[in-house]
């Protein structure tokens, strides 16, 4: 069993608790990389990185909330994440 489905299925055993703390996780990550994002200015190019990072934090935080799909939520929650840590790292670079 690979970590991915290992990992869904705890997610979907106790699916109340994992969306909560999935929005508390993946919303504190998308305020680490909207803050390393504005900390390099308000030039044109953090403006358009800062509105892709609101905009994918916002569909997670949303999908949780419009109750759609167990496996679809977590999709969206690890690509939120994933993509919060790369505007983290890009922009510390």
């Amino acid at each position: 069993m690979t970590l991915y489905n290992h990992t869904f299925e705890k997610f979907n055993e106790n699916f109340i608790g994992s969306a909560t703390l999935s929005i508390l996780v993946q919303s504190c990550f998308g305020g680490a990389a909207a803050m390393s994002v504005l900390a390099n200015g308000t030039s044109l190019i953090q403006m358009i990185q800062l509105a892709v990072i609101v905009l994918i934090c916002m569909i997670a935080n949303t999908s949780i909330l419009a109750q759609m799909k167990h496996k679809f939520i977590f999709n969206l929650t690890l690509i939120s994440i994933v993509s919060s840590i790369i505007f983290i790292i890009l922009n510390h670079l």
